[in-house]
């Protein structure tokens, strides 16, 4: 392990800093530099609790500005060793506060065709999680977006196309270092194959050794050689590499045959989340946890029940399950991590004031906003002729009421007469074709289907009554119709009929405004769709034609 080199680069007083620290730890406190739990609270009682087992990084979910920068603050100046301190950076700053900034989807940020939108939310990302105290960002998503029925990545990712996702990762992680901050590209050995989620399963890369390496191994020698100081490692299997499908978090072919040896990966590994079950159900986690290090990760995120897996590790260490010299390797890379931080020099606790990237975020909209087709050449829209629209909102999220607000406000300062669709209840409200037809000029669906995790499927469950509804696109030959999806890519699936459709790729505010300026004729449509939206795998069953 050579500190001098790529991604550390230490110089003289760094390296002995690492060294000098390392040999300073007792083994418990070795072992509390593996961790690094979400916080589930800010109360000192608890923050002092956490110190106490000597974690080596901290994640807390967004918060208010002022208590998020506070709460690391506090940690940081109470630490023995400084924190890593971390945050979930894909869109910008909003991953570390909710004052933070909202910049955009990784997918909208590749429409625009230009690598360097995605410095730009790498710049922002980076200025923003820094103000509150943050120095190491989950992200970039590096995954390769080729299985549209894929739940978790879509438009998280830069897209399907390799040189752009490639291009793009590499801009975001050059804004991170130019701003004091590191990056994780994740989800090694690479998401966007399986059609499930690895928080609910051990999800599968199913493409051959030589696939995947000019696929996802590419992606990662690429980033790898640019400087990547972290790699976050997937419950995700191989098995064409391993002949198994065991997670690569589990998996020392993954971790030391492939990333280390192979890709000559000499930075930091963290395991993706443990508690999820793709991590949970591969072995038990008595065994799980101080193995996970042993195959070769550095770094373990989250828990189940921090205390308890503390004491596995010290079991594992105990009965050989870890060895000292892997533990002292990890704990090395993690000091290594953060010397190359200059944590060892002072703790930079930002101030919780952020810039105003308002102009950057309409610039973004505007570029990105994407018409896939209108084939009945139904825009722009004209409150003349489409006065009365049918809006319906589809997807159960908590964001639904501004999104409903939103657009409502946006068409009908247009004047448009917004109706917005609520599910019938009894047979008896259903309309005859005659009275739907009476009723509306035009129907609008909004999909605001987000990506979350934990869910099988991103795809749009429609309202029925006996199998009727105004909800179901019955109507789409009687009325002119269209679709705008601000969030999945792929909803031309469930709506082949309709010939009319937008993606957004975000339900931000400022993507909205700037779709409907679009819909209605105010702006063009500039958007490239970095993924094919008709959804074919057309990549994917070439790549696995290979296979045969």
């Amino acid at each position: 392990m050579n500190l001098k080199t790529n991604p550390f680069y230490l110089d003289d007083e760094a390296i002995t800093w690492v060294e000098n620290t390392l040999n300073e730890l007792t083994t418990d406190e070795k072992i509390g530099q593996l961790f690094l739990p979400i916080g589930y609270s800010k109360e000192p009682e608890y923050l002092n609790h956490l110190l106490q087992l000597g974690i080596g990084g901290l994640f807390f979910r967004p918060g208010e500005a002022s208590e998020v920068h506070e709460t690391y603050k506090y940690m940081q100046e109470h630490s023995k060793i400084p924190l890593l301190t971390t945050a979930n950076l894909e869109d910008g700053g909003n991953g570390a506060a909710f004052e933070g900034t909202a910049f955009g989807r990784q997918m909208a940020v590749a429409a625009t065709g230009n690598a360097e939108d995605a410095y730009t939310l790498g710049k922002i990302a980076a200025r923003d999680g820094k103000e509150v105290g943050v120095n190491w960002g989950f992200s970039p998503v590096v995954d390769v977006d080729y299985n549209f029925k894929n739940p978790i990545t879509n438009v998280r990712t830069y897209g399907s196309q390799l040189e752009h996702v490639i291009e793009s990762s590499k801009a975001y992680i050059q804004a991170f270092h130019d701003n004091g901050l590191m990056t994780s590209i994740k989800h090694f050995p690479g998401d966007g194959v399986d059609d499930r989620d690895q928080h609910l399963l051990t999800s599968i890369n199913s493409l051959s050794v030589e696939s995947w390496k000019k696929t996802f191994g590419r992606v990662y020698q690429e980033l790898i050689d640019f400087g990547s100081k972290a790699v976050m490692i997937g419950h995700i299997a191989l098995p064409a590499y391993t002949g198994d499908e065991m997670p690569a978090t589990l998996s020392p072919k993954l971790l030391q045959n492939l990333l280390r040896e192979e890709l000559g990966f000499n930075g930091l590994t963290i395991t993706d989340a443990t508690p999820m079950v793709g991590f949970g159900a591969a072995m038990k986690r008595s065994e799980a946890v101080p193995y996970t290090i042993q195959a070769g990760c550095d770094m373990l995120l989250f828990n189940r029940v921090l205390e308890e897996d503390f004491q596995f590790m010290k079991d594992g260490l105990a009965n050989g399950i870890l060895t000292h010299e892997r533990l002292d390797e990890a704990v090395t890379r993690i000091l290594a991590a953060k010397a190359s931080l200059g944590l060892h020099k002072g703790v930079q606790h930002g101030t919780a004031q952020f810039e105003d990237f308002s102009k950057e975020q309409k610039d973004l909209a505007d570029r990105s906003v994407t018409l896939v087709k209108d084939t009945q050449q139904l825009f722009p829209l004209k409150a003349a002729v489409h006065k009365r629209l049918l809006v319906q909102i589809l997807g159960g999220f908590d964001s639904n009421a501004r999104v409903t607000a939103k657009v409502t406000e946006e068409l009908e300062k247009r004047g448009f007469e917004v109706t917005i669709y609520e599910p019938e209840t009894n047979f008896y409200d259903l309309d005859t074709v005659a009275g739907f037809t009476a009723k509306y000029d035009a129907v609008l669906y909004v999909a605001n289907i987000e990506n979350a995790s934990n869910q099988t499927v991103v795809r749009i469950n429609w309202h029925t009554l006996f199998g009727l509804g105004n909800n179901l696109p019955w109507f789409v030959k009687e009325l002119p119709t269209a679709l705008i999806s601000l969030g999945n890519p792929y909803h031309l699936y469930d709506l082949p009929m309709v010939d009319t459709v937008v993606n957004s790729y975000c339900n931000y505010n400022h993507f909205i405004e700037a779709t409907i300026e679009k819909v209605v004729g105010e702006s063009t449509f500039k958007g490239i769709s970095p993924i094919n939206p008709f959804c074919q795998n057309t990549i994917l069953e070439e790549l696995r034609h290979e296979n045969s």
